[in-house]
């Protein structure tokens, strides 16, 4: 799997994400342990988005099984994940920075991958600086 995010890479519905810093694969599971690390951790309060779904099956076959007979029957499904994709966000007028920060943090400790912790209006200044120097140099 190569190359970067090309789609979902930017903060779309709440204040702050969590974004992939490398590719990979997230399993339902690990979305569903880190979505409930940052429920508990906010006690309810605010909104979660998940902004990945697992749409890839991953098949395995029975150990000691002999060559042949097809393939294997899916075990799991995962999301396939490209750096600078999102994978979740959290807003709400209850929730600051540091709760948010701190909720994310959790969520880091369920996930494979190597992420970073996104606030909209930086991201949105940092877009902005780019297109004015895309500007300037055309």
């Amino acid at each position: 799997m190569r190359g970067i995010a090309t789609r979902g890479n930017t903060i779309a519905f709440g204040t702050f994400a969590l974004q992939a810093q490398e590719c990979g694969w997230i399993t339902s599971r690990q979305i569903e342990a880190s979505r409930r690390a940052m429920t508990r951790y906010t006690k309810r309060g605010g909104k979660i988005w998940i902004r990945i779904f697992p749409d890839k099956p991953v098949t395995m076959r029975a150990a000691e099984t002999r060559m042949g007979s097809g393939k294997g029957n899916p075990e799991f499904w995962v999301a396939v994940i490209k750096p600078g994709r999102i994978l979740f966000e959290i807003g709400g007028p209850e929730i600051t920075e540091e709760l948010a920060k701190e909720a994310m943090r959790l969520a880091q400790y369920k996930l494979p991958v190597k992420t970073k912790f996104l606030v909209k209006e930086e991201q949105e200044a940092a877009v902005e600086a780019t297109a004015q120097t895309a500007a300037v140099e055309s």
